[in-house]
């Protein structure tokens, strides 16, 4: 395993929002973030530095959170750790991705419906405009959405599968490995590569995903702060 390969997956919102992303970025300073609308992921560099966390401060505003991916030193003093959780990232290069006969790809007007299965299920971070990261295919029963899965992070070469979820009704049926074998299919007809996050003691999920064919790549941790109400953003300089 390449150390190039390790790198591009080590801090994948920071390569997805310097690369394919890119078109989506909001950027401060070295700090980078998807609008809050499609994700809550922020990107710092390696070894930020007080003026990056000073960044992503005046991008999320006083009160808001930001989520980070694999970050594992301390938010700076007087801010909140909302949640810090240890994951694991699996990759699947030798994944056989095949497309479902049931799955339908869902679109803008399948958002409302979207949005309330991942409240039911609590997937991870899915908002109104996640849609636009790439592309969601989900199964209906009886004209229900009761599964889905679909694209996230795209660092170069690879594409994150996310939002992984099936309606308590109907789980055992196999829906949630179908619908992400689908997924990985149309990753791997672009000739890229799907990988995976998820919580470290989700272990029902990564058993699932093991047995598609992923393989454990590294662990991770995913940190949620939250920017101090008092924080006020530095004065503007004057015009010269």
């Amino acid at each position: 395993m390449s150390k190039a390969y390790e790198q591009v997956l080590d801090n994948p919102a920071w390569t997805a929002l310097t690369g394919p992303q890119a078109r989506l970025a909001e950027q401060r300073g070295r700090v980078l973030r998807y609008p809050a609308e499609v994700a809550p992921w922020v990107a710092l560099p390696e070894d930020p530095e007080p003026a990056d966390w000073a960044d992503i401060a005046a991008l999320a505003g006083p009160g808001n959170e930001a989520l980070l991916i694999g970050f594992r030193g301390p938010a700076p003093e007087g801010w909140e750790t909302v949640f810090r959780a240890e994951g694991v990232q699996l990759v699947g290069p030798d994944v056989a991705g095949a497309p479902d006969p049931e799955a339908v790809r869902l679109g803008p007007a399948d958002v409302p419906e979207m949005l309330d299965l991942v409240a039911r299920t609590r997937p991870g971070p899915f908002r109104a405009r996640t849609l636009e990261l790439g592309t969601y295919l989900g199964i209906r029963r009886d004209g229900a959405l009761v599964a889905m899965a679909g694209e996230r992070l795209r660092p170069p070469g690879w594409t994150e599968i996310s939002a992984v979820c099936t309606d308590p009704s109907v789980r055992g049926q196999g829906l949630a490995g179908r619908l992400v074998l689908a997924v990985a299919h149309g990753i791997q007809e672009r000739g890229e590569t799907p990988f995976l996050q998820a919580a470290a003691d989700n272990t029902g999920a990564i058993r699932l995903y093991e047995a598609l064919g992923f393989r454990l790549h590294r662990s991770t941790v995913f940190l949620g702060t939250r920017v101090p109400e008092d924080l006020l953003e530095p004065a503007a300089q004057p015009a010269l």
